[in-house]
């Protein structure tokens, strides 16, 4: 057909084929700097890991008998033994109590102080972790939980940051910046002298890496035909499940804090190297009134996908009044506010319950990277499941059904008795993979609801809530003191509020991406279609397409 027509930039990517060599050389490109991402997110478990330890006992050598005992006799002499009968991690006696030697329990003159001299280690699992590098044990305990949150409330900053500015100056640009960032503030924490120093660099690292996150998501998105959009999101998702095997794999083998920090950083190298190969969003482009750079790019992707002979005559159009977007316009109009404020609430939730799962399910009679190596194992499968779910029935019902489930699994386990850990664990399991699912049905589902003109933004906001509730997420653990099933039930409410929200959100399975705010603002229509059966709609802003011949 020779219509010389305006057209939408889904039609073109359709014609140029939405998923072809152009988008796979995007997807391996990008998976180099993705897969550091939960190297880095779930570091925290292998590097601020404590080992067993006891207290420094060198003060009680009284240059006399002392010298000669057997490191288990001055163990007996010098700490006193716990209800299992291992020594106190945190205790030890003032004086020797040599009367233990002989069998004797009674410690009527004994009493005991608080380490003196510091700690010794256990360095059979770690050479060396940040609670032995910085004896962040007993009363300082709290300052080694703290370095994940403080992570994590980087990430929570970068992530507006960097949604922001990447909808300003472009996807590409600020890709390169927060590689060469999260590159340079990763390195330097691996040198750090101190703690304070070290966790400022975790912010920023964590600052750098959020801006990682969600830029490479939208890149994706941006470039996949309407057809092909769930394959992108599951796919991205899986950068994540490889990332988990290679921590636990680079933690296994190498049990130095600083130098596993160095390790999970390296492939950031390998992304600044491939940077040059990445293209820059066409959606942004023209969005943003670049028509030529967008038209250079298409072309190129229809060079890699074999399909040039199509797009011969196509020239792009587009007369637009600049306008800059901001957070505000998240908020501004009836339909985009009812929009951003249900999935921040299901974000929140999203967030909440996975790292409340992640960061707590503890006792499962197994040691720390089988754990991991289990949990990593898991999300294969079910993503494969999530997909064909999210292209059969849709994104709402996917999200909604995952939300339920992961507060059943939830439910479930506060009534099963913590000695049968083989069903806690199945449960606790089932429950992980559900809640993976529905971070991975989150992110599509966003980036399908939000314009190209805030996609960002919105990406930026929504993260900024979910690390919210990441941050706040371990917290909730120490509400057990006040009763014991707290916890459990504070994070099932979350999951099943969150998930009865989503509800309220309209399904986009086999929808094209909004390009402005007003595609989702009830537009006025000319009551005309175009060649493809589009609505061609008529806004005070743009008028924006193509005109040519497609085959």
């Amino acid at each position: 057909s020779n219509h010389r027509s305006k057209m939408k930039f889904d039609s073109i990517l359709s014609e140029i084929n939405g998923f072809g060599k152009f988008q796979i050389k995007l997807v391996l490109i990008q998976m180099l700097s993705r897969i550091t991402l939960p190297c880095h997110f779930l570091l925290n478990n292998f590097m601020a890991a404590v080992p067993p330890h006891y207290c420094n006992i060198i003060a009680l050598d009284d240059g006399d008998v002392f010298g000669n005992l057997t490191r288990e006799q001055k163990l007996a002499v010098g700490v006193p033994a716990e209800q299992d009968g291992t020594p106190s991690s945190c205790q030890m006696f003032s004086k020797p109590q040599y009367q233990h030697l002989s069998g004797s329990n009674n410690s009527e003159d004994a009493f005991t102080v608080q380490c003196q001299n510091g700690w010794v280690y256990d360095n059979s699992t770690f050479k060396s972790t940040l609670a032995t590098e910085w004896d962040l044990v007993c009363s300082r305990k709290g300052m080694n939980k703290a370095t994940a949150t403080i992570f994590f409330i980087g990430v929570m900053f970068g992530a507006p940051l960097f949604g922001f500015l990447s909808d300003r100056f472009g996807r590409r640009p600020l890709l390169l910046v927060s590689y060469l960032s999260s590159l340079t503030f990763a390195v330097l924490s691996a040198f750090s002298t101190s703690y304070v120093m070290f966790v400022i660099l975790r912010f920023f690292t964590g600052m750098s890496l959020a801006g990682i996150s969600i830029i490479s998501v939208v890149l994706n998105v941006e470039w996949f035909g309407i057809e092909h959009r769930t394959f992108s999101g599951v796919i991205i998702s899986l950068d994540w499940t490889l990332g988990n095997w290679i921590l636990v794999g680079i933690a296994y083998n190498v049990n130095q804090w600083r130098l596993l920090i160095v390790a999970v950083t390296l492939p950031l190298i390998l992304s600044i190297m491939t940077w040059r190969w990445l293209p820059e969003s066409a959606r942004w482009l023209l969005a943003n009134g670049k028509a030529d750079a967008a038209h250079h790019y298409i072309m190129q992707c229809a060079k890699m996908n074999n399909r040039t002979k199509c797009m011969a005559t196509v020239t792009p159009t587009i007369e637009t009044k600049d306008k800059k977007y901001t957070f505000v316009d998240l908020f501004k109009t009836p339909n985009i506010r009812k929009r951003s404020i249900c999935l921040g609430i299901v974000w929140y939730g999203v967030a909440f319950t996975y790292y409340g799962l992640s960061l707590n399910i503890t006792g499962f009679g197994l040691n720390l990277y089988l754990t991991q190596f289990i949990f990593a194992s898991i999300e294969m499968p079910m993503k494969i499941g999530v997909y064909f779910f999210l292209e059969k029935v849709g994104r709402r019902s996917g999200q909604t059904g995952a939300l339920l489930l992961t507060g059943l699994c939830l439910f479930t386990n506060m009534f099963v008795a913590t000695d049968k850990w083989v069903i806690r664990t199945v449960v606790a399991v089932l429950g992980k993979s559900m809640s993976e699912a529905t971070f991975t049905i989150i992110f599509l589902f966003t980036t399908e609801l939000y314009p190209t003109v805030v996609r960002q933004n919105g990406l930026g906001y929504t993260s900024f809530l979910a690390r919210l509730g990441v941050s706040i997420s371990p917290l909730i653990v120490l509400l057990e003191d006040v009763w014991h099933l707290l916890p459990a039930v504070t994070y099932c409410a979350v999951a099943v509020g969150s998930g009865l929200v989503a509800l309220l959100l309209p399904e986009t399975l086999k929808a094209r991406l909004p390009q402005y705010i007003e595609d989702i603002e009830k537009p006025r229509y000319r009551g005309k279609e175009d060649q493809f059966g589009n609505k061609v709609v008529l806004n005070e802003n743009t008028t924006i397409g193509f005109i040519g011949t497609v085959c």
